[in-house]
């Protein structure tokens, strides 16, 4: 009777770092020596660089194989695959998405922030946004209001980005992509829950009164 089969392993992920040459994997005579510190040693036996780094508790690592001769460094492998794989992590849960806001050429105040401040959101959570302005029919005449449009929109949004390029015309849009600043730089200032609360402090100041009025009711003589 035969023996039933256990469930097969997934197939281990390869090794970024399999391929690295190091030690005494490395088999060239001679090589170029780069220290750990990163300056220039210069040309080397194999063998005494290998040495040198042996003593020094570290490893010799091939970093420009194809160079004649061989590029390598004095470094601790074991420290550069951890800082490598933990750039790769960072820059993976770290990546922005970029958003995109529409305007129009005549828009009105109230349009223009609502637009604003959703912007403005998109950008304090790290992402670029791309600014487009569209174009139709007999407005393609005026291109400058739409140009003079995206300028406010750049200009009144530089508290949290700043635009990779001037505003450009392709077609019947204009459009700019912004980059937001650092987080320790960013003030927004259009969000939602700001509006409100300024809303709130502003209906919460009492209403002045009258002049000549005491508050109290004066008798007639």
């Amino acid at each position: 009777m035969p023996r039933p089969r256990g469930k097969r392993r997934p197939p281990r992920k390869p090794d970024p770092f399999a391929s690295i040459r190091r030690n005494h994997r490395i088999r060239v005579p001679k090589i170029r020596v780069v220290g750990p510190d990163g300056n220039q040693v210069g040309l080397m036996d194999t063998k005494e660089a290998l040495a040198i780094a042996q003593e020094a508790g570290l490893d010799l690592v091939e970093v420009a194989g194809q160079a004649r001769p061989p590029v390598c460094r004095i470094m601790d492998f074991g420290k550069y695959v951890y800082e490598q794989q933990k750039k790769a992590k960072d820059s993976k849960g770290s990546s922005s998405k970029t958003k995109e806001v529409k305007f129009r050429p005549r828009v009105d105040v109230h349009d223009f922030m609502t637009k604003l401040r959703r912007a403005e959101e998109f950008l304090d959570k790290g992402n670029k946004v791309k600014l487009t302005l569209s174009f139709r029919g007999r407005e393609m005449a005026h291109t400058e209001v739409g140009f003079d449009t995206m300028r406010r929109a750049i200009e009144d949004i530089s508290h949290m980005a700043t635009p990779d390029n001037e505003p450009r015309l392709i077609g019947r849009n204009i459009n700019v992509m912004l980059t937001p600043l650092p987080a320790n730089k960013r003030k927004p200032k259009y969000s939602s829950h700001l509006v409100e609360a300024e809303q709130e402090a502003s209906e919460a100041v009492p209403e002045s009164a009258p002049e000549g009025s005491d508050g109290a009711d004066s008798s007639k003589e």
